[in-house]
């Protein structure tokens, strides 16, 4: 796992506790949770995020200047 040993490991945990306390660790691990299967998502379907959405086309075609 990107050759990182054990004690490498515990000294990055270490880390992250002084840095962001106890209770902030399970907020942490769901967020990244979270930001990696709304990854996997786009890097399953591109065409979804390829095309354009509608609204933002006829937003642009309005051409109004605020």
């Amino acid at each position: 796992m990107f050759g990182l040993g054990a004690q490498e490991l515990m000294l990055i945990l270490l880390i992250a506790l002084v840095l962001f306390g106890g209770s902030k660790i399970p907020d942490l691990g769901r967020s990244l949770g979270q930001a990696i299967r709304e990854f996997k998502k786009g890097v399953e379907s591109p065409d979804a995020a390829a095309e354009p959405r509608e609204g933002a086309e006829r937003g642009k075609e309005t051409g109004r200047t605020g």
